[in-house]
Formats: C-alpha cells, structure tokens, sequence
C-alpha cells in the first residue's frame, strides 16, 4: 500500500487531492493548518486511511517532527505534493505590503523546502518516491500585481529543474504542475476575505476545478516507474497567455 503526504490539504486542490487518494486506496497524511477543516475531512468516506495532521509548513521543526515521527502504515511516504501556498493582494509592486511578500516566501518558497528537505534523504535511501510540486502560470507568465507571487512560483519550477539534476541516477521522479484560473478559496484568500471581488474574477467563465489538478496529481504518479512527467502546464479553456502590455501616453 502507497502513502501520500499532501500539505494544504484543508481546501481547494489538497482537499481534492486527499479525497482522490482515498478514494483509490492509499494512505493519506492529510497536513494543513486548520484543525476543523481537517476533522470535516477525517468523516468524510474511505477516511479510515487518513491521518489528519495539523501543521505549519512555515515551521522547519515542526516539519522534521511530523516527518520523523510518522508510523506505518503512514510511513516511509511515497508521494509528496507541495500544495500548500498562497497568494496575498494584487497591488503593484511599489504599493505593495511587505508583511505579504515574506507571508508568501515563507509559504510558498520555504514551506516547499521545509517538507523536500524532510522527505527526500529516505526517497534516495529507497531509491523509490515522488515529488509533486503544485506551481502555477505565474510562475511563467508576468502579469500586473503579481509581482512576488509569481515570483514564487517561478522558484518551484527552477527548484523542481534543479531537483531532478540531484537526483541523477536515482529513481525517485519530480514533477511541476502550473493550474491557471482555479476556483477555490485562493482567491478568497488573496484579496483579503473579499467575496464579491472573489466572485467577479470567475464571473462568466469556466475555470479549472480543483480536482482537475487532482486527476493531474494522479495521472502523473501512475505513469510507468521509468517515465517522469516533469512539468504539465494546465489552463482552462477560457483562458490563454495574452500579448504583452504597450503603455500609450495621452497628449
């Protein structure tokens, strides 16, 4: 029996991703911070091979606790997925508020590092494992206010690149996965608690779903053990990378 190990997994794409595991039968460690919502989780069907575990990526001890203190059947962790991350506010850079921007490092960038870090020396010990890193279009695509998320983003697919160099010579595979427009709670979250501006941005369109990026998640690990899906670029319909901004001075 496989085991899981997904951060953010409270809501939007780690919810989805917990449930489609469990669905399927493995043994899911369910990491996110809000301990009600992982509850909600535990009683939802199959959730016998769940462990809930309440946890702050931000916090490098507390990662390499949990990590280390993990028992079969919920250990060694065969599959990691780096989901939890965040984005907050939409100002331009020289407006922006620098509590958010480290907000944002911490989560996304180092977050993503506390939980490698904590798994891969016994992937290479093994010889056998997955990391999957959930990054995002923005870390491709430069758009108005997305100036420190998107450069985060940007660090997980260089650092999932780099990654795979390390990891010459062993089995263990790394994979980047970049949803475009997503309707989840993200939004929510990076304008702040605002539901009607939540609301515009998927006003009229079809976005992706969470658990489109779950079937993803999925789709990649099963591949054969000899075949690494690095990076899948995911957009809905609705959406393309448009041409690049022309500022035109009015006389």
């Amino acid at each position: 029996m496989s085991t899981i190990f997904i951060t953010g997994a409270t809501s939007g794409i780690g919810r989805a991703t917990a449930e489609k595991f469990l669905r399927e039968g493995w043994n899911v460690i369910a990491a996110g911070r809000r301990e009600s919502r992982l509850r909600e989780l535990a009683e939802t069907p199959h959730a016998g091979k769940l462990l809930p575990l309440v946890l702050d990526v931000c916090d490098k001890a507390a990662v390499d606790a949990a990590v280390a203190g993990l028992k079969p059947p919920f250990a060694p962790v065969d599959v990691l997925v780096n989901n939890a991350g965040l984005a907050l506010g939409v100002a331009v850079a020289q407006e922006s508020n620098a509590d958010d921007w480290n907000t944002m490092v911490d989560t996304n960038i180092k977050g993503v590092l506390h939980c490698t870090h904590a798994v891969l020396p016994d992937m290479v010990a093994r010889n056998t494992g997955h990391i999957v890193n959930i990054g995002s279009i923005a870390g491709s695509y430069a758009y108005v206010g997305g100036n420190v998320y998107g450069a985060t983003k940007a660090f997980v697919e260089q650092f999932s690149r780099n990654l795979r160099c390390d990891l010459h010579g062993t089995d263990v595979r790394v994979t980047n996965i970049e949803p475009g427009l997503l309707e989840s709670e993200f939004t929510l979250v990076r304008l702040k608690g605002n539901v009607e501006g939540s609301r515009k941005l998927y006003e009229d369109a079809e976005p992706l779903h969470p658990e489109d990026i779950a079937e993803c998640i999925w789709w990649a690990i099963q591949r054969p053990a000899h075949v690494n899906i690095c990076r899948i670029e995911v957009m809905p319909v609705c959406q393309r990378n448009g041409a690049t901004q022309v500022f035109r001075k009015h006389k």
